[in-house]
């Protein structure tokens, strides 16, 4: 019979088998939470009592690895501490709301539906509801996808501003299926589309057959956090269709999960 999982917090572990190095990078993220999402370098110091020195080479570090963003001033995690906690996520549901929100849409819709936070030029899946297989692709929670051709992605990168032609002149433009839009210029007008219209349309450029419509996520203080989407086939939904009937349903579950956001018109593009 095998034993269950115990929490080991209470073991005394040997001073040769403690790194402290690793335990002091733990506590520089474990530093940002709900209260201190983002923070100087100073700040972070105080936060942790380490001196300025160690925790610059520890903010710089995380920044290099990808689990956390500099912007000259403030420091935050990046989405790829998601990584860090992909099971967790996956047996604990900490986006049980979130999980159970995309399943109301999925039943209402008949097709399956997804949140996604931006990690660079990548979107990475937080939750999904899965109601049908229409992609060759096997999404879970931790999935990654290139965020220029997927809608949540483009939603997403469409409020980054300035910070989104940057990810486009650096990202490597990739020809998925014939439909699939590599110009660098017309991706920056269907980002400045997106943004005006509140909602991105990516149809079969990821994959053929393949058509989503993806809205952002809000928080208290109007800043793009996350993106939900619809996904579904050619065959059953044309684009016309997503707009008219699907994303009013993606709006008003954007507004019940407690984020706000623009109202937009439902107009076709």
């Amino acid at each position: 019979m095998k034993n269950s999982l115990r929490p080991l917090s209470n073991i005394q572990v040997a001073p040769r088998d403690y790194v402290q190095a690793f335990a002091k990078g733990l506590e520089i993220i474990r530093a940002f939470d709900v209260s201190h999402p983002r923070m100087t370098l100073t700040e972070v110091a105080e936060q942790t009592g380490f001196t300025p020195a160690a925790t610059r080479r520890f903010l710089l570090t995380l920044v290099s690895e990808r689990y956390a963003i500099f912007d000259g001033k403030y420091f935050a995690l990046a989405p790829r501490t998601l990584d860090l906690g992909y099971a967790y996520l996956s047996s604990e549901g900490i986006w049980a709301g979130v999980e159970m929100a995309l399943k109301d849409i999925s039943h209402q819709t008949g097709e399956s539906s997804s949140a996604a936070v931006l990690d660079h030029d990548e979107v990475v899946y937080v939750a999904r509801a899965a109601a049908s297989k229409i992609m060759t692709v096997n999404l879970r929670v931790g999935s990654r996808l290139p965020a220029l051709y997927t809608s949540m992605g483009r939603i997403l990168l469409a409020h980054l501003g300035h910070r989104a032609e940057a990810i486009i002149s650096q990202s490597k433009l990739r020809r998925f299926t014939p439909r699939t839009i590599t110009d660098p210029s017309a991706i920056s007008t269907i980002l400045k589309r997106a943004r005006s219209s509140g909602y991105a349309l990516v149809n079969q450029e990821l994959e053929l057959g393949l058509i989503s419509l993806a809205v952002p996520l809000f928080n208290r203080d109007g800043e793009v956090t996350a993106a939900i989407n619809i996904s579904s086939h050619v065959s059953r939904c044309s684009p016309d269709n997503l707009v008219k009937n699907v994303l009013p349903v993606l709006q008003r579950t954007a507004s019940s999960l407690g984020f706000r956001g623009p109202r937009t018109s439902a107009s076709a593009e």
